[in-house]
Order: C-alpha cells, then sequence, then structure tokens
C-alpha cells in the first residue's frame, strides 16, 4: 500500500515513526521542515517534486486552519479506490468532503502516549469507507496503542474529551501530586521517581487484571488506615467526582465547537 502524509509535526512524527517500523506501507511524507525521517520514507518537500503517480492513502497531517488552501490541489494524487485518513483536530469529515466531493475519509484522533506505542485512537470512517479501508486504518491506529471504533463524529468527540485530552488531566494531575511529596520533605526528584512509579505500576495493575477499579482502591484501604485517611480527603463532598466531570465535559463542548 502507498501512503503520502501531507505534513509532520508532533503527532504526525510519532505516527509516521511507528508506521515505517511495523508496516510494510510504502510511505512518501511532504514537509519541508522535516530534517530526518525514519528509514525507508521518502522526504518530498513541495508537491511539484511528486510525479504523477497516485497514492491508496492520503494522510492530513497538517494544521487545521491550512486544510482548506492546501488539501484540493493533492486530490489528483489518490487512487480512485484511495481514501483520506485526517489526524487534523476539529477538522470534520463533512467539511473535507465539501473540499473534495463523494470521497471515503476516516479521522483518527490519536493522543500523545502514542510517541511511545500506547495511545489511544478515536476513529471514525464515513459511509464511503470499505471495510477494508476501515481494516487498514485501525490497523494503522492499532499500531500506535488502542484503537475505539466511533460510530459518530459526535462519538469520536466524546473519545477525544476522555482520552485525546486526557494525558493533559494525567500530567496535571501528576504534577500535583508530586508537588505535595515535595512539600512533605522530598527532593523534587525522588518525589517524582515516588509519584511516577506509583502511577505506573497501579495502572498496570488495574490493565492485567478482570477486577474494576473500584475493588482495586477497596483492596488496599484498611480500616482507619492511611489510605482511608487520604481517601476521605480526596473524596469529601464528591469534589473530585465533581472535577473530573466538568473537566471531560468542557473539553468535549471544545470539540463540539471546532467541529
Amino acid at each position: 500500500m502507498s501512503l503520502l502524509m501531507i505534513g509532520c509535526g508532533k503527532m504526525g512524527s510519532s505516527l509516521l515513526t511507528r508506521w515505517a517500523t511495523s508496516t510494510s506501507h510504502t510511505i512518501t511524507v511532504i514537509n519541508p521542515s522535516l530534517v530526518k525521517a525514519p528509514r525507508g520514507v521518502i522526504v518530498t518537500q513541495a508537491i511539484e517534486e511528486l510525479s504523477e503517480q497516485q497514492f491508496d492513502v492520503i494522510v492530513i497531517a497538517i494544521k487545521p486552519q491550512l486544510i482548506e488552501k492546501v488539501l484540493p490541489a493533492y486530490r489528483r494524487y489518490l487512487a480512485d479506490s484511495g481514501c483520506i485518513i485526517s489526524i487534523a483536530a476539529g477538522y470534520s469529515v463533512s467539511s473535507i468532503e465539501k473540499l473534495l466531493g463523494e470521497q471515503a475519509v476516516i479521522r483518527i484522533m490519536p493522543n500523545l502516549p502514542a510517541q511511545i506505542g500506547r495511545g489511544v485512537s478515536a476513529l471514525y470512517a464515513n459511509s464511503n469507507c470499505s471495510n477494508a479501508q476501515i481494516t487498514m486504518a485501525t490497523a494503522l491506529t492499532d499500531a500506535v496503542g488502542y484503537t475505539h471504533l466511533a460510530a459518530s463524529e459526535d462519538e469520536l468527540d466524546r473519545v477525544t474529551a476522555v482520552a485525546g485530552s486526557g494525558p493533559g488531566y494525567a500530567f496535571e494531575i501528576a504534577r500535583c501530586w508530586i508537588e505535595s511529596a515535595i512539600k512533605l520533605g522530598f527532593s523534587p526528584e525522588t518525589a517524582k521517581a515516588l509519584v511516577l512509579n506509583t502511577l505506573g505500576g497501579s495502572i498496570e495493575l488495574a490493565m492485567s487484571g478482570t477486577e474494576n477499579v473500584e475493588i482495586l482502591r477497596n483492596s488496599v484501604t484498611s480500616k482507619n488506615g492511611t489510605t482511608e485517611a487520604g481517601l476521605k480527603a480526596l473524596m469529601s463532598d464528591s469534589t473530585l467526582e465533581t472535577l473530573i466531570e466538568s473537566t471531560v465535559q468542557a473539553a468535549y463542548q471544545r470539540a463540539v465547537a471546532l467541529r
């Protein structure tokens, strides 16, 4: 399969690296600022450098505000049975269809841990996509982690609010936790090691078994113990639950507004 990637920013670079090492696709990238590419990837500086070849997949990895100006020029490079894959945040399938007409279009929204192959990607395909194209796109997102197939763009936006923005929530919670450890007298390095290893180990444990997280939480909470005391403070008046819910809702509403 031949794949053309337009642009290659931070997320595009992460995907490119994983795809180049885990698939056998022929990959061409158009990016004037790409200094170093994974082995086997063809890099061109401008559309004029492309021959008259056609590609099975064109991946949109440029900023959303550039798509309307840039994308139409690439239509002739897409094979008749090809599809468009967009990783541009907030740019809807219908907006792409307006630029290109009736076309197979897939939106994928990976999150930051895709850099290490532990990402979560939401994938939505329009009605013009074949099962084979959806399977192909799913294989691409599986190469960078877990894939959730969304039945609508609204569902994709909801996944974005939970998982796409999720690393930001996790990093902020970790930051606050690390700061609290420093205030207990630990050095920043020790505080970071204690918190991140605790978080990482707890998440691995939750993912490795069948128990839900509430059961795991209860299993480490002894009556009148330190964990119980800490959890009482953390869960008082449902403040944490309310805060997390409002955080996810705010992200969802913004995702809808960007469509």
